[in-house]
């Protein structure tokens, strides 16, 4: 079972320095990797690969000097990245489809750099890194298992952030018979199979005048300004808030389900393509569904409880006690059938459709396996 713990660093300001020299130099190492691949295609109809590039970085390092202060996993990581994303644009083009060419980072895109296997360790509650030394970190939760990576994060606040991925047992939890099926909406957040209704808080709603305050004050601002710096990391800090709540709000939410759920069945949204009309589509993005799906996937997994996700198509229309078709558009927020008479709220009605989808397809897969 791997996992993710996410603490905040509390680096000096010479430590912060030398974080800062450190993504600039991976962010220069980056650019520079790119160039020269593009440069050995361009001229010479040549490409490059990871270990190819990896191979000059003794040279590299004798020649800059700024660059021996970084350690050398970094600098492969850094090669590795690139490696990653010509692998993930070349996929694409076979599949067919639209794929952007890797392109330059500017540093202020550039915000982590990563320890993929040793340069770092947790000695006396502060967090060590190779080339930067002990670093302040607050480590507000336990780590259970072994850690493997170690991330260095920089936020669009400038805050500093270690991600650290651990390889651990899992956790399972009491055995739970209770199932629940989930039905997501924007009137309400989600509404169980049960009748019980999660509110939507809607927190980019809640912000977004503050946020239009701040962003026509950064558009006000001469570019290059301190003054646009300062009204810059405004506008980050009310995004960073709208993300904080809405992420605690999440994990709090899946924990519920997970605690109480033996098998909690959600529908299998294509979010992306919602998003497209252009009606709901700040709705939609605010309600972050997928989160919550997402959330609840990796915790059920701890907690060896299941996760299913089964077709939404006619699961508000069908009736949930007979089966017949009512149809309806969006506005319609009441499931009145008229085969059997049963007066329902629309969510409410397609929660119970969703947790009988869920429950059959259980079913099937149990048959399957056990045919075999």
């Amino acid at each position: 079972m791997q996992k993710s713990y996410k603490y905040r660093l509390y680096p000096s300001k010479a430590q912060q320095r030398q974080l800062e020299q450190t993504l600039d130099g991976c962010c220069e190492l980056y650019n520079a990797a790119l160039q020269e691949r593009r440069e050995a295609w361009r001229l010479k109809k040549k490409s490059l690969n990871y270990h190819a590039q990896a191979m000059q970085l003794p040279e590299i390092k004798a020649l800059r000097e700024d660059l021996r202060g970084v350690h050398s996993q970094v600098l492969q990581d850094v090669l590795k990245r690139l490696d990653k994303a010509f692998d993930a644009f070349f996929r694409r083009v076979k599949s067919g489809e639209k794929a952007g060419f890797p392109r330059f980072l500017s540093r202020s895109r550039y915000d982590s750099f990563t320890f993929p296997q040793s340069g770092f360790a947790l000695e006396s509650g502060k967090l060590k890194l190779s080339k930067i030394g002990k670093v302040k970190i607050k480590l507000h939760r336990p780590i259970e298992g072994k850690i493997k990576i170690c991330a260095i994060i920089r936020n669009s606040t400038g805050k500093w952030f270690v991600c650290l991925s651990v390889e651990g047992e899992s956790q399972p939890l009491p055995k739970s018979q209770e199932s629940i099926g989930i039905d997501l909406g924007l009137k309400e957040f989600a509404v169980l199979s049960n009748g019980e209704a999660i509110p939507n808080p809607k927190f980019f709603r809640a912000e977004e005048k503050q946020l239009a305050k701040a962003q026509r004050k950064l558009s006000a601002a001469n570019k290059g300004s301190a003054v646009r710096k300062k009204h810059r990391k405004v506008v980050a800090r009310v995004h960073e808030r709208i993300a904080n709540r809405r992420n605690n709000f999440v994990h709090q939410e899946s924990r519920k389900l997970v605690n109480q759920y033996g098998i909690i069945i959600f529908e299998d949204l294509n979010i992306r393509g919602m998003l497209k009309n252009h009606h709901l589509a700040k709705s939609i993005a605010d309600a972050a569904w997928n989160q919550l799906v997402n959330n609840t996937h990796y915790k059920a997994a701890n907690a060896d409880r299941k996760r299913i996700q089964v077709n939404p198509h006619n699961t508000s229309k069908r009736c949930s006690l007979c089966g017949a078709m009512v149809e309806k558009d969006l506005r319609v927020r009441i499931h009145h059938c008229t085969s059997c008479g049963l007066v329902l709220d629309r969510d409410h009605n397609a929660a119970i459709n969703i947790l009988a989808l869920g429950l059959q397809s259980l079913v099937a897969k149990d048959l399957e396996a056990a045919s075999f």
